[in-house]
């Protein structure tokens, strides 16, 4: 029993010096491994709550968007059509008698010029017949001279006089008549161009309306096409032309608008226009298809955004316009001018320097008006008013630390 009671009372004192311990801390001051008033407790990187009903509501979050500043400058409104190449002159050189082909003066794509002589035919037989007709013309013309001598003497009647005449000037026509017909067996060339591709060969024989060969004038070429009738009072004469050709990618070529057809087709409601373009070094041919752009009207301070900016809503078109460096955006009604490939011109309500929303207009139609925004640089292009820096770029350098005062007086 005096075993057992000895550990119990050397218990029982260490108890009581251990709460001897707590009662000597001074007040206010933690015990070791208490948590201080203040100190935050570590976690998983969430802020530590505040007073329960007396913390500020949060701002919004800023919706990232993209967005581009408005550009200012040359701005045309302009119709586009198709077309065909034509040549600016044209023929399909054909016979005009029967007989037999001597001589072809040309090669197959030959520059030729106005008057060059191009086939001959075989003209003895129509030399012979000019002879002959020749001949009886100077038989009629003496037998009239002789009519007039003796009706100047009173043995003949004017009766006969009229008749000697009638026969020499028959004869005089079919003289002019045989002289036509020598003449085409030459055919020249009725302007300068080329020559196409022959369809007959030397020694064949003709009959008349045979073809032979095409000549064809490019040194400009005239290009032909249709604008829609909501134009006519737009197009005139002397209007530049831009012509692209699939033959030529990525080549334009340039005209002039020199004729336009005074009806309008009744079946497609267009209007026929002709436009020359010049064709240096003879690479446009006759036959080609173009697509064609007409310059309706230029304004040189013209106000401009992407297409992917406008929001239609209704009949009415609206942007999202940036302020304030992305600290609120407010929709805006512009009024739409001319288009062009991925580009609108705004003639109201957008002014120079104005920036609008390209991308994250939908999200933005979501949110409560002014909603702030960030503004997304473009890649690899500099920091946007008010957004972070673009993807890849260097961060900025820290500012130098400030000495502490002691560091101060020490140095």
């Amino acid at each position: 029993m005096r075993s057992l009671s000895f550990p119990l009372v050397v218990l029982i004192a260490l108890l009581l010096a251990a709460c001897g311990n707590k009662a000597e801390a001074p007040p206010g001051k933690p015990a070791d491994g208490a948590a201080k008033p203040g100190d935050a407790k570590p976690s998983d990187g969430k802020p530590a709550a505040g007073p329960a009903g007396g913390g500020a509501a949060k701002p919004p979050m800023a919706l990232p968007v993209k967005a581009v500043a408005v550009t200012v400058g040359p701005f045309s409104t302009d119709v586009t059509a198709v077309g065909s190449l034509l040549a600016d002159e044209s023929v399909l050189i054909r016979s005009e008698i029967d007989g037999r082909v001597t001589v072809l003066h040309f090669e197959e794509g030959q520059a030729v010029a106005k008057g060059a002589r191009l086939v001959s035919f075989d003209a003895s037989e129509y030399q012979a017949a000019l002879a002959a007709s020749s001949a009886e013309l100077r038989t009629k013309t003496s037998d009239h001279e002789r009519a007039k001598d003796l009706l100047a003497k009173g043995f003949v009647s004017v009766e006969v006089v009229d008749r000697a005449r009638g026969a020499m000037e028959v004869a005089a026509a079919r003289v002019q008549q045989d002289q036509a017909r020598l003449a085409k067996t030459a055919i020249f060339a009725p302007f300068s161009g080329v020559m196409g591709l022959r369809q007959i060969s030397p020694g064949a024989y003709l009959k008349t309306g045979d073809n032979i060969a095409r000549v064809e004038s490019i040194a400009s070429i005239k290009l032909d096409f249709r604008v829609p009738e909501t134009y006519v009072g737009r197009i005139a004469r002397g209007q530049p032309v831009a012509v692209s050709l699939d033959a030529f990618p990525g080549e334009q070529f340039q005209g002039r608008i020199f004729a336009i057809e005074p009806l309008v087709d009744e079946k497609s409601r267009t209007v026929l226009a002709r436009a020359h373009v010049p064709n240096t070094g003879g690479k446009l041919k006759p036959g080609l298809f173009a697509r064609v752009s007409v310059q309706l009207d230029k304004r040189e301070q013209a106000i401009s955004i992407p297409e992917q900016s406008i929001v239609p809503q209704g009949k009415d078109t609206f942007v999202y316009k940036v302020l304030d460096n992305g600290a609120k955006t407010q929709i805006t009604k512009v009024q739409i001018g001319g288009r062009r490939p991925g580009v609108v011109e705004i003639t109201g309500g957008l002014a120079a320097g104005d920036m609008v929303v390209t991308e994250g207009a939908l999200k933005l139609a979501m949110m409560p008006p002014g909603a702030p925004v960030m503004v997304l640089p473009a890649a690899g292009g500099p920091p946007a008013p008010g957004g972070p820096p673009a993807p890849g770029a260097a961060p900025a350098a820290a500012a130098p630390a400030k000495p502490a005062e002691g560091d101060k007086k020490g140095g």
